[in-house]
């Protein structure tokens, strides 16, 4: 027997949902009948009969249980499921789009511990938000009684695939004498990641390895990974430190003093060591990208990469010969396909966070200088985010609503100190760009019950005080 579900009434029912990037909910919310259910809507209404779904998931302890009711989905479905174990979320994406196979990935990425999720793709990349709607209206057959699908041992070719991928592009040149820091954590990139900054030659030095996992948020990264990175810098001698969230989609850069790299200025240096023509970012990166000049144009979307992909597809055309994207988060998408040296990395339009570390590994080492020099060669123009946790959704949507209302009480709350809001840009959230050139942005989070500021200003000090004091602010209203 089966009974018919509702994909919608399942959302409401479980609240396991659509965020900015693929679906989130509790674990405990996140049963066999939901995780069966989302499956089999994504391979009914998205990517139709199939004869492969690539299959894996990140290193939280709940991944594996909610791996095997997408597996009983996908067996069900007549698919074969090609099981890769834990392993970063673009490395998936990039071997299912080589075997021309769809990909569901299970991961909470860089949500807290107590949450979870699962990506979707199409053998031609993420899937799009019409694709999310149309699985939301699907409707589909649940078996009263899952058969529970033992996972096999995982097959090791996806991760071959992604090493091969960067391993060959950037082998043109040796890291030989650099040394790179990985702060392990529980990103699933771990060992990936030391895989192929060896085969390029650099020296590693692994700090910080848990089994429990490590809710890194590389948009708000926490104080204690802070001062972490700093001591590590004073008792070690490296070139870089490189981590990841949980799903390694989303990098976290450091330098040789230990200072983490906000992700969108890795996002505009990695362009530029790309050439970019057009680069894609949301509003909530900052405007580096634009007064750099060193691109032909920049696109401005909604935040969340499934916005980027679309905008990059619209502006791929023959006069843009490459086509990029990035986000806050640092996470890098590839919309064209890249020639360097006579060797070609396929486009990847996902978000990846092993492209902008070597990227930028490679762009110091041929400018013969350090990562903090590449930043300082930058204009001075400084951004800071921070979060407050456990803050309703509809809470914020009223703040944002109250707040597009009365533009002097919008002052007031974001910046009263920044002389007045000038204009006002409402593609995601509410972000307040002010007289005195200081930008103030908040928004509701898609992933989580929380509310995101971002600020930018002319000086580090004054955009982390603009965060701090308008969430402050905010929190007491």
């Amino acid at each position: 027997m089966a009974n018919k579900i509702n994909i919608n009434s399942l959302m409401l029912s479980s609240g396991v949902s659509f965020g900015t990037s693929g679906v989130r909910g509790l674990v405990s919310s996140m049963t066999d009948e939901v995780c069966y259910a989302y499956t089999a809507a994504f391979l009914k209404t998205v990517v139709g009969k199939v004869s492969r779904v690539v299959l894996g998931h990140d290193l939280r302890p709940s991944s594996p249980i909610i791996a095997r009711a997408c597996a009983s989905a996908i067996k069900d479905a007549g698919s074969e499921v090609v099981y890769v174990g834990a392993l970063p979320t673009p490395a998936l994406a990039a071997y299912a789009q080589e075997i021309s196979a769809a990909a569901i990935v299970v991961t909470g990425s860089h949500i807290p511990f107590d949450r979870n999720g699962m990506k979707f793709y199409r053998a031609d990349g993420e899937i799009s938000k019409v694709d999310e709607l149309a699985i939301q209206q699907a409707v589909v057959e649940v078996p009263e009684i899952i058969n529970s699908f033992a996972l096999p041992k995982a097959n090791k070719a996806a991760e071959a695939y992604y090493i091969k991928r960067y391993v060959d592009f950037f082998g043109y040149a040796r890291l030989n004498g650099a040394c790179v820091a990985i702060y392990e954590h529980s990103s699933v990139a771990r060992d990936l990641l030391r895989k192929i900054l060896e085969a390029l030659g650099a020296e590693i030095i692994a700090l910080g390895r848990t089994d429990s996992f490590v809710p890194i948020d590389t948009e708000a990264v926490r104080p204690e990974d802070v001062a972490q990175a700093s001591s590590w810098a004073k008792e070690n001698q490296f070139d870089a430190i490189f981590s990841t969230d949980g799903d390694a989609d989303r990098p976290l850069i450091g330098d040789e003093s230990g200072t983490w790299l906000r992700g969108d200025v890795v996002g505009t240096l990695c362009a530029k060591y790309l050439a970019a023509d057009i680069v894609v970012t949301p509003v909530s990166s900052n405007t580096l990208a634009e007064k750099s000049n060193w691109f032909a144009q920049v696109v401005r979307t909604r935040i969340g990469s499934p916005y980027v992909i679309a905008a990059m597809e619209q502006s791929r055309s023959e006069q843009a010969k490459v086509v990029v994207g990035f986000e806050a988060n640092g996470g890098f998408l590839l919309g064209s396909d890249i020639v360097r040296n006579g060797k070609r990395l396929p486009a990847l339009a996902t978000r990846d966070a092993i492209l902008p570390m070597l990227a930028l590994l490679y762009m110091a080492k041929e400018a013969n200088c350090t990562l903090s020099a590449l930043v300082e060669s930058m204009q001075d123009r400084y951004t800071y985010s921070d979060r407050l946790q456990s803050f309703a959704t509809g809470r914020s949507t009223q703040l944002i609503a109250s707040l597009k209302q009365d533009r002097l009480r919008a002052a007031q709350v974001m910046a009263p100190n920044s002389s007045g809001i000038v204009s006002i840009d409402l593609t995601d959230g509410f972000r307040a760009m002010f007289f005195n050139g200081d930008i103030v942005h908040l928004r509701p989070s898609g992933n989580a019950p929380e509310l995101r500021c971002y600020a930018e200003s002319d000086s580090q000090f004054k955009a982390k005080l603009l965060c701090d004091e308008c969430l402050s602010r905010v929190g007491n209203i």
